[in-house]
């Protein structure tokens, strides 16, 4: 094996009580490429930053081989006194570096080089700052959320243009499909600790999974020793001193070691506060149009959104995404076209742009709003602590300013707000920047229970696949056209990626009319992802229906139910009734989506 590039060994780091980085160990060599993965708040960021050399641990050493070179992707660039991005970009090249491979990058990231980093986007920020890593060209690079706020024609250019580089790299990323296209190992930091694995992200989450529930069983044949060590303690104490010490001893270490014992860390609690249901029909938008001057953001756009939909939005930043959400929610009039909302619709948003938030204020006061320690829930005062608990905060972070929250924690601060608001239609803009993977697996889990509608702009393409039930993309030149299913089927319906500089209208009524000619090329049907879910949670559904009708019907057996609770027999009576009713809509939508999986396997 090549030696390494960059070896840290025993890094040990504490702030305050537990310890965040205890005893890691990370051997990076030439062309190895590593995902960091780890709860948010594990220290994978800070980790990172070891390995680069801009913080010093507690305890262990760092090596980087000599004349090796490294470069350091931070979440959020500090520009310090740039005055353009080309400037900030050029500023990273050492002395034997080519500015005119600088140059080639800001403008492949779709930059001027021009632009006052005072005042640019999230997004251009990112690719400058990716232009500034990657121009010299390292021997090594750690890239700390690289994807975020990136489209995704820039998201799949980056990872053309890792995959071709012979660097080694160190990626921290929430993005799946971007960490199991480049890795090809998996280190994975937690609790203070790394386990490393030689395989890529893809074989990450079932040996994760295997390795917990290993270190379960392990805990709980320790709490039986225990059990056992004290009822010996109680009663079976000999007149043999020396070995009733010796184990009197063993007793003591057993329980110091499950009471060092730092358990793996609970999934988010995620739950939308709902509202009544809304009409069949939430949004229906009719040849809506909407222009900037000279430039036509959408043009002649129609859809009817029905209740349950789960509709994504993508597209290249700058594209008119979010301009397209405002005005199907009503927060923005078409110039011309007609928007129609259903009835009893009630919505709630999640903004992308965080910084509205005020760094100076508390977690508690964010959630509050600043009044009292309850947060309305649905409608209903729930302490905050409590509320906060359901987020993976713990109690002590309640006086935390936000400012020195974590990306990840910022998130679900965010999600936090959003959800505790009664809805039946929710807005999403971006609701997986920073988020950790298990609390991506809890929010996709939230949304396929979610029984309202849902409107999201995401870049994460698993998500999409996962979420959605249909895809908006843009054609160019204001022309949107919706796609069924994920983002997959989209690219297969389409036919091609996303392109990074919008296609002309010619070339997209081109692809229409080929479409038209050849019907046989038609995609196959496939169950979305509704009704995927449907058909596998349908039989628990209907067997806890058949359990409830049993149950009211044991209850009515009494022949003097009738004379001795009037009011029991009428209420069993009524729910048994609900429940056959149910039961009858179940089995038969289970049937319907049963024979449609059935004709598509054999089509």
């Amino acid at each position: 094996m090549a030696p390494p590039l960059i070896q840290l060994k025993d890094i040990r780091l504490t702030f305050g009580g537990t310890p965040l980085l205890s005893g890691v160990e990370l051997s990076v060599s030439s062309g190895e490429r590593v995902c960091l993965i780890g709860r948010n708040g594990s220290g994978k960021s800070t980790l990172l930053k070891i390995a680069a050399g801009l913080v010093e641990p507690d305890g262990g050493s760092r090596f980087v081989q000599p004349g090796a070179t490294i470069r350091y992707l931070p979440q959020e660039p500090d520009f310090g006194d740039h005055k353009t991005t080309l400037a900030y970009v050029e500023a990273g090249l050492g002395p034997g570096d080519d500015h005119y491979q600088a140059r080639y990058l800001v403008e492949q990231l779709g930059l001027h080089g021009d632009e006052d980093p005072a005042h640019v986007s999230g997004g251009e920020a990112r690719r400058a700052a990716l232009a500034r890593v990657l121009a010299p060209s390292p021997d090594i690079l750690l890239l700390d959320e690289p994807t975020n706020h990136l489209d995704l024609p820039t998201i799949e250019w980056l990872e053309h243009e890792l995959e071709s580089r012979r660097c080694a790299l160190v990626i921290i990323s929430h993005d799946r499909r971007f960490l199991s296209n480049l890795s090809r190992s998996t280190a994975w930091l937690d609790r203070g600790q790394i386990r490393q694995i030689d395989r890529g992200f893809s074989a990450f989450e079932a040996w994760r999974d295997e390795v917990l529930a290993e270190e379960e069983r392990d805990q709980h044949k320790l709490d039986r020793k225990i059990v056992n060590e004290e009822h010996w303690l109680r009663y079976g104490v000999s007149g043999r001193r020396k070995r009733n010490v010796k184990r009197l001893g063993n007793l003591h270490a057993l329980r110091d070691q499950r009471r060092n014992y730092r358990g793996a860390t609970g999934n988010a609690n995620l739950a939308a506060a709902e509202a009544d249901k809304s009409g069949k029909l939430v949004i229906e938008a009719k040849n809506i149009s909407k222009a900037y001057g000279d430039r036509t953001i959408v043009d002649s756009f129609s859809i009817r959104v029905q209740r349950g939909d789960r509709i994504g939005i993508v597209g290249p930043n700058g594209a008119g995404k979010t301009t397209l959400i405002e005005m199907l929610t009503g927060g923005s009039p078409p110039d011309s076209g007609t928007i129609r909302l259903g009835a009893n619709i009630e919505m709630a948003t999640l903004d992308q742009h965080r910084e509205s938030l005020d760094p100076k204020s508390t977690l508690a006061e964010a959630l509050t709003g600043g009044r009292g320690d309850h947060v309305m829930v649905g409608g209903k005062p729930k302490h905050v602590a409590s509320y906060m608990k359901d987020f993976l905060f713990a109690q002590e972070q309640m006086r935390t300013p936000l400012e020195v929250l974590s990306g990840g924690e910022r998130g679900r601060l965010m999600l936090a707000r959003a959800l505790a608001k009664p809805s039946n239609l929710l807005v999403l803009d971006e609701p997986t920047n920073d988020l950790d993977l298990e609390t991506l697996d809890v929010l996709e889990e939230m949304l396929g229970d979610y029984e309202g509608t849902v409107i999201l702009i995401s870049h994460d393409r698993d998500f999409l696949d996962r979420v959605v039930t249909s895809v908006i993309v843009p054609e160019g030149d204001g022309r949107w056209i919706e796609y069924a299913g994920g983002y997959t089927d989209m690219l297969a319906q389409r036919g091609e990626d996303l392109a990074r500089e919008a296609p002309n209208i010619t070339a997209v009524e081109e692809k229409k009319e080929t479409r038209a000619a050849a019907p046989s090329e038609a995609p196959k049907r496939r169950l979305n992802f509704n009704e995927k879910h449907a058909l596998e949670t349908l039989p628990k559904t209907i067997a806890k229906l058949q359990a409830e009708i049993a149950k009211q019907q044991k209850l009515l057996d009494d022949p003097d139910l009738y004379t001795k609770d009037r009011k029991k027999f009428d209420a069993a009576s009524a729910a048994m009734a609900k429940a056959q009713e149910e039961l009858a809509a179940a089995e038969d939508r289970w049937l319907e989506l049963e024979v449609l999986r059935e004709e598509i396997e054999q089509a």
